[in-house]
């Protein structure tokens, strides 16, 4: 048999370690980091700092800082004096764009594309619905998990178009018709390759883009995962089109 005070002396420990990872936890979820800084305090506020719950955010007229916490943003904007750790509320709204945005590809098909009702308006902009589609609009850095499955992606599937595809001595020209709003990228004529320049032109482009392509192991699947391997790999297109998702979610949400 036990000795009693071995067994409270455990029982004490074993509560401890309970409280201890109560707040190691609090803390955890406490923390806030800056995803997207602009303004006069933006050197102040980097995009990537981490900030403790008792951090204070002042910001001056023309300032925002968009901050990501739980899984949530939340957009600090100048003149001010803002606590970091403020509450973020979840909304249903948020969870929905997330998901969205972190899906792994088209699930709507219209002739190869995403289909809207037919009495849908076209935004005035479109984003590409999730982050692993290329919006060819976008030019820089586009972080790719498989190459094989790469989709291009355009805002809109009104009329047939032609995109150019060119690196080195090599092209191809992917066509789009009407209908579709998005096209394989063409991976036997021109193979993807990390770290070298495409340009893509036509297709209603006005003048022509270059991309890069940052390789990843695979698509994350968490928002904070996501931010993180994105701000890591400089693909700032993708990273901005999530955090402008979000921040209308928060924006429509509350």
């Amino acid at each position: 048999m036990f000795c009693p005070d071995l067994r409270m002396r455990r029982a004490g420990l074993a509560l401890a370690a309970s409280v201890l990872a109560v707040a190691l936890a609090g803390t955890a979820a406490a923390q806030s980091m800056v995803v997207r800084s602009t303004g006069p305090s933006a050197a102040k506020y980097p995009t990537g700092a981490k900030l403790k719950a008792s951090d204070r955010v002042t910001l001056v007229a023309g300032d925002k800082v968009v901050l990501m916490q739980s899984g949530r943003t939340r957009t600090l904007s100048g003149p001010g004096t803002f606590n970091a750790g403020g509450t973020i509320q979840a909304s249903q709204s948020m969870g929905t764009t997330v998901t969205r945005m972190l899906a792994k590809g088209p699930t709507t098909r219209s002739r190869g594309g995403f289909s809207r009702g037919p009495d849908e308006p076209v935004p005035a902009e479109m984003r590409a619905p999730n982050l692993w589609l290329l919006d060819y609009r976008e030019g820089g850095t586009f972080c790719v998990a498989d190459p094989a499955t790469l989709m291009l992606w355009r805002p809109h599937m009104e009329s047939d178009e032609l995109l150019k595809i060119e690196h080195g001595d090599r092209g191809e020209t992917v066509a789009f018709v009407s209908g579709a709003n998005f096209r394989k990228w063409p991976a036997d004529a021109v193979p993807i390759q990390y770290g070298v320049n495409y340009r893509l032109s036509g297709a209603g482009l006005t003048a022509p883009v270059t991309v890069r392509f940052a390789q990843i192991e695979s698509a994350p699947d968490t928002v904070e995962r996501s931010i993180d391997m994105l701000m890591a790999k400089g693909c700032t297109p993708q990273l901005d089109r999530l955090i402008d998702a979000m921040s209308e979610a928060e924006a429509a949400g509350g």
